[in-house]
C-alpha cells in the first residue's frame, strides 16, 4: 500500500476497526487489553473530531488511530492519549505515518498541546515511528500492570508524549 487514504472514521468502519484492533491485541505487545470493545463502547470512549481511518486504493479499511480527553479538568482540556493500530498486511507500508501525520494536523487545529500515549517497550516499530513522527519519551513505568495474555507478568509502558511547537 503505497498511498493511504485518510478520512474521519464513521459508524460504517466498525466492523474493520474493531477487527484490526483485535489483530493488535492478539499480537500482545499493543495492550494491557485483551479484547476489543464493543462498538458502541469504543464509540463512546473516543472523541469524534479525532478518529481517523486509513483506507487503501479499493476503501478496505488498513488503519486507524483516535484519541480520548486524560483529565475533564478544564486545564487539561489541551491534553488527549491516543490510540493507533494497523492491519498486520499493511505494516511496514506507510499507514502508521499517515494516520499519526493526520492526527497531528487534527489536534493543532483544534488547540491541542499535548498527544501522549504509553507503548511496551518491545513494541521497537510503534516506538520508532512515533520517534520519527515528533514524539519524545517522557520516561518508562516500570512493572505498570500485569499482562493477562502473558500469564499475568508484569509490564513496563514507555510515556510518550509529542508538544505542539505552535501552543
Amino acid at each position: 500500500m503505497s498511498t493511504a487514504i485518510v478520512r474521519p472514521m464513521r459508524a460504517g468502519d466498525a466492523a474493520a476497526v474493531l477487527a484490526i484492533y483485535q489483530a493488535g491485541l492478539d499480537g500482545g505487545d499493543a495492550s494491557f487489553e485483551t479484547t476489543a470493545p464493543t462498538w458502541t463502547v469504543f464509540d463512546t470512549a473516543k472523541l469524534p473530531a479525532h478518529r481517523l481511518v486509513a483506507a487503501d486504493a479499493t476503501g478496505t479499511v488498513r488503519g486507524w488511530v483516535a484519541v480520548t480527553a486524560v483529565s475533564a479538568r478544564p486545564v487539561y482540556a489541551g491534553v488527549v492519549e491516543h490510540s493507533i493500530y494497523v492491519d498486520p498486511s499493511a505494516r511496514g507500508h506507510g499507514v502508521g505515518r499517515a494516520l499519526l501525520q493526520a492526527l497531528i494536523a487534527s489536534t493543532e487545529r483544534a488547540g491541542i498541546w499535548t498527544i501522549q500515549s504509553g507503548i511496551f517497550p518491545e513494541n521497537t516499530a510503534s516506538l520508532a515511528l512515533h520517534t520519527a513522527c515528533g514524539f519524545r519519551t517522557v520516561g518508562v513505568r516500570e512493572r505498570l500492570g500485569r499482562h493477562a495474555a502473558y500469564d499475568h507478568r508484569w509490564r513496563d509502558v514507555v510515556l510518550i508524549e509529542r508538544r505542539s511547537p505552535h501552543l
